[in-house]
């Protein structure tokens, strides 16, 4: 459902874990994966996390240009 993003718009920063509440229902955790999985690199990168990477053919990680 093109709307699951809207039902949980929760996410925050406790130390260096970041927090994405998502929906219960598996479908709906997709499509909002989908939505916001190319910002979670860049977030782990501004909390000094680990590198992460994604699978390109899948999802491109949003990394400003430096």
């Amino acid at each position: 459902m093109p709307t699951a993003i809207l039902s949980r718009q929760t996410a925050g920063v406790r130390g260096k874990a970041l927090i994405v509440n998502l929906p219960g229902k598996p479908s709906a955790i997709r499509d909002c994966l989908d939505a916001v999985m190319p910002a979670i690199p860049y977030c782990i990168d501004l909390i000094e996390g680990a590198y992460l990477t994604t699978d390109e053919s899948r999802i491109v990680a949003f990394r400003p240009k430096a």
